[in-house]
């Protein structure tokens, strides 16, 4: 990781990265309020973490929906 920073490339790559993951994380956290899991298991978890992305969809969606 030391190598690929000490490039300009590797950089800016590493800051677009922070970027866009975190703004989906902190809506999920502070929007919705979802900070930890409630089911065990990889496939459990998986399937919650599908919902939680499905209701910040919709949420998204409705807004431009009530726009146009």
């Amino acid at each position: 990781m030391a190598e690929k920073l000490a490039t300009a490339t590797g950089r800016s790559v590493y800051a677009r990265r922070k970027h866009l993951v975190g703004a989906v994380n902190g809506w999920i956290k502070h929007i919705l309020g979802f900070r930890q899991f409630s089911l065990r298991g990889l496939n459990a978890v998986q399937g919650e973490w599908d919902l939680v992305c499905l209701s910040l969809n919709l949420r998204r969606m409705s807004s431009l929906m009530r726009l146009t």
